[in-house]
Order: C-alpha cells, then sequence, then structure tokens
C-alpha cells in the first residue's frame, strides 16, 4: 500500500484519537522549541531575507498546524526588533491530499486576529498563509523559493510497503508479523532498511532543489537506538499490535489470510542510517542530530499509557485497518492492544526513540 492511500484511507480519524495523537506530538515539538527557534534566528541573522520562505511538511490539521508557525514568526521579530525590519513571511503548509486543508483555513481569520491582538494595535507582519497538498517524496515548490524547512513526526511513515517482503506471487514473507521482528527473514529488515535510504534520499534531492543555499530545516522523525531493527521501543509497539492481531485471528474473530497480508510502511532508523543517506546524498550538512525519549508524565495522565498508545497508534492505522480487517474488530483490537502495552509496561520499560535533526543546504 503507498502512501498516499494509506493517508486518504486514514483521513476518517476520530477526535479522540486524533486529540491524544497531537498531544504527544506537541510534547516533542515542545522539548525541541528551544533549537528550532534557535535554528530559524540564526538562518535569518544570517541571511536577513525580506521574503522568508518557510515549509511545514506533514503539518496535518490539529491545534499544532498554526501554533508553530505563530512560534516561527514570534522567533523572526525578536531578532528584528533591533537589527532591521520584519520581513514577510511565506508559509507552505504541506500534507498528502486527503488532510482536512479547509480546517485550517476556516482557522486563519482567529490566528490572524490573535496576532494582532498581541500587537495592541502594533505592526502586525504579513504572513502568507498556503496549502501545498501532495507527498514529500518529491518536489512541491519552486527552486530556491524556502528558507527553513520544519517537519515533525512524518519522516518514519514510508512512502511505501518495501516491495521486497513480497514474494513472486506477490505474498509477504513476513508470515503473522506487520512490521520487522524476530520471526522476520533477514530480507524483511533489508527491504525496509532499503526503502527508507530510497525515500530520504529522495526526499533530501527534492529539498535541495527547492531550499536555498545555506537555508536550513529542522526535521523530527522516530527512530531506534542501535543496530538491532527489534528492540524494546518503536518495533516493540508494533510487535504488541501484531500480537493483539493475532489473538483476534486465534478467536475466529479474523483471517490469519489477513494478518499475513498487512504491512505497515514505518521504518525507525538508525543516527548512522540518517548521517550516512545525508553524506551519501551531499546537499545538505547534518549540523545536529539529537536522540531523545519522550518521558510520560504519569502525574497527569487521565488515562493509562497503554490507553495513550492505543489512541495514538489508532490515530494513524484506524481506517487502514478498518479497510483490511473490517471495522467491526477495531474496538476491541485496540482495547486488547492498550492492555497489553501496559503488561509490557509492568514487566519492563517500552522506551521509543525520536531524533532531532538540523540541517544547512550547502553550496554546492
Amino acid at each position: 500500500m503507498d502512501v498516499e492511500k494509506a493517508f486518504h484511507m486514514a483521513a476518517g480519524v476520530g477526535k479522540t484519537s486524533y486529540a491524544s495523537n497531537s498531544t504527544l506530538q506537541k510534547k516533542a515539538s515542545d522539548m525541541v522549541k528551544d533549537i528550532t527557534i534557535e535554528t530559524i534566528q540564526e538562518l535569518y541573522t544570517a541571511t536577513a531575507p525580506k521574503s522568508l520562505g518557510i515549509a511545514d511538511l506533514g503539518c496535518s490539521s490539529g491545534p499544532n498546524t498554526l501554533s508553530i508557525i505563530k512560534d516561527l514568526v514570534a522567533a523572526i521579530e525578536e531578532t528584528c526588533s533591533s537589527l532591521s525590519p520584519v520581513p514577510e513571511f511565506r508559509v507552505y503548509l504541506n500534507d498528502l491530499p486527503s488532510n482536512d486543508f479547509n480546517s485550517i483555513f476556516k482557522a486563519l481569520p482567529d490566528f490572524y486576529r490573535d496576532l494582532k491582538e498581541q500587537k495592541n494595535g502594533g505592526y502586525c507582519p504579513s504572513i502568507f498563509i498556503a496549502g501545498y497538498p501532495g507527498s514529500f517524496y518529491g518536489r512541491l515548490f519552486p527552486n530556491n523559493s524556502l528558507h527553513f524547512v520544519h517537519s515533525s513526526y512524518s519522516l518514519h511513515w514510508l512512502s511505501k510497503v518495501p516491495p521486497g517482503i513480497y514474494d513472486e506471487q506477490g505474498r509477504s514473507i513476513n508470515k503473522d508479523n506487520i512490521y520487522i521482528s524476530e520471526t522476520s527473514p533477514e530480507a524483511v529488515s533489508h527491504a525496509y532498511s532499503n526503502q527508507f535510504h530510497l525515500d530520504f534520499s529522495l526526499f533530501l534531492q527534492s529539498r535541495s532543489q527547492e531550499v536555498v543555499v545555506g537555508g536550513k530545516m529542522v526535521i523530527i522523525l522516530l527512530g531506534r537506538a542501535g543496530p538491532p531493527h527489534v528492540d524494546r521501543g518503536n518495533s516493540f509497539f508494533w510487535k504488541l499490535l501484531s500480537q493483539s492481531l493475532a489473538n483476534l485471528v486465534s478467536r475466529g474473530e479474523t483471517q490469519q489470510e489477513k494478518l499475513d497480508s498487512y504491512e505497515v510502511h514505518f521504518y525507525a532508523p538508525t543516527k548512522e542510517e540518517i548521517e550516512e543517506e545525508v553524506r551519501r546524498q551531499g546537499s545538505f550538512e547534518l549540523d545536529r542530530i539529537k536522540m531523545f525519549e519522550i518521558e510520560r508524565d504519569t502525574t497527569s495522565m487521565e488515562m493509562s499509557y497503554g490507553t495513550v498508545v492505543a489512541t495514538t497508534v489508532r490515530a494513524v492505522q484506524e481506517s487502514m485497518i478498518g479497510d483490511h480487517f473490517g471495522e467491526a474488530i477495531l474496538d476491541v483490537l485496540f482495547e486488547n492492544y492498550g492492555r497489553l502495552v501496559d503488561e509490557e509496561m509492568g514487566k519492563e520499560e517500552i522506551k521509543p526513540m525520536t531524533f532531532l535533526l538540523v540541517l544547512t543546504k550547502k553550496y554546492i
């Protein structure tokens, strides 16, 4: 299944699920906010364009979409206060065509009004916001139109399920699994790794034509700590979802054939894989790569960690699983999944890793 079809099928995510998903993303963005702000301020200090092009790739349509733009504008205004007039801002919001861009556009009047109120009648910069639907695994914008690119929790989604996991008859060789696991043939991990390298290289190549020399990118994506593809991190969450589906098969609530033919278009790279592809592609300098774990805030959680994880995963996978297995299994599947996560957390911590990348476009 290619990523555009997958995300088109995921367009019907419920509000509760999306709220949990966006909350976790916002927590990660807040953890690296200082670095994001510092990066765009360094960029502007060095280049001082009169018209600043900013793209948010994989922007989605939740409450976080415009908040990052507000933060970036404020950071530039602070930098300009004693240096030069504030530039105009050209903001490009990108996601797949199935994204609810209309909800973003409907929020724009409030966005502009809030900015003006914060100025108490003072000068408000010109901010031109547009939607750019399409896959970021390819060209999206005109040559040299961008100064700053931001992408949060999008680049671990592959453009498609790796073709290398299918045999000559088109059947998956990854039986009983929906991602790389201990029982997966070695060819499965190779196929996923190869697909990531192809996709990430295409992403970098596409952005290299769109970003000006000296322009910067800040990217947040899921990853893994070491070479083993199977760890007690992001891959472990997919293992537990596979187990939850297998439990439904054993109870006769879905078919083994359906489990054997369902795969996720996800990959958690290592630091070395990211560095290797940036170096090989050659258009960007990797200024910074930081690995961190989002700590659980158990004091303020209204539901268990397993339930939070289940609703987050459901936000992305619900429509795809419903289309493949049938919607009747969804509630019981994710209830069991949340319970499995809680049981495993009681035995040993599950530690999903996140990477922050800061890249600068080279002069080539």
